[in-house]
């Protein structure tokens, strides 16, 4: 049996993803202050392979922060009981990047609303009621509002909480759960 090498499209394509998981732990430590040396540097490439595979250094911070996921809105409180887990446990890299660089780069900005509203629309979807775009960017808001507490602010309290208890509570406040009785914590 003879062991084949990559193909040089393969080699390719593996540098281009070891160079985007670079940007994205960069962007994630340092935000819109990281530089392509850097990058280059994580990724073990030259600096202008960085720029020969992505073009710039906007544009490869649009694609290390871009949702790579779709909210699944069939089962909305198991979901947001997922999405506060994981924020409160480690934060992705690329969501890292983002919120770093969203009060300080008009493209995070502008990637980071867009990402948000395409959540809240998708929530709002699973609503039934008038007021479901408006609980819904609530939801999102406070999801949001966790993260930064947990990730860049260290909350007190939010270092230790189970995602299921504060799903439950954010249930309740909104009235996800029709069946439990609506109480503000």
């Amino acid at each position: 049996m003879t062991d084949q090498q990559p193909t040089r499209a393969q080699r390719r394509e593996a540098t281009a993803a070891r160079i985007l998981e670079a940007a994205q732990e960069e962007f994630g430590t340092h935000g819109d202050g990281a530089t392509i040396r850097g990058i280059a540097r994580r990724a073990g490439v030259d600096p202008s392979l960085v720029l020969q595979h992505y073009g710039s250094k906007q544009a490869l911070f649009a694609l290390a922060v871009r949702a790579v996921d779709d909210l699944d809105h069939d089962d909305v409180p198991r979901h947001l009981e997922d999405v506060l887990d994981v924020r409160l446990r480690e934060l992705p890299a690329p969501t890292r990047a983002l919120m770093r660089s969203m009060l300080t780069s008009p493209q995070a900005t502008e990637v980071m609303r867009t990402y948000l509203q395409e959540r809240a629309a998708t929530l709002a979807a699973t609503m039934d009621d008038e007021q479901a775009t408006t609980r819904a960017a609530l939801v999102v808001a406070s999801i949001m509002g966790v993260t930064i507490a947990r990730h860049f602010l260290d909350l007190p309290g939010l270092a230790d909480a189970d995602g299921s208890d504060l799903t439950e509570l954010v249930e309740r406040w909104l009235d996800l759960a029709p069946d439990r009785p609506t109480q503000v914590p």
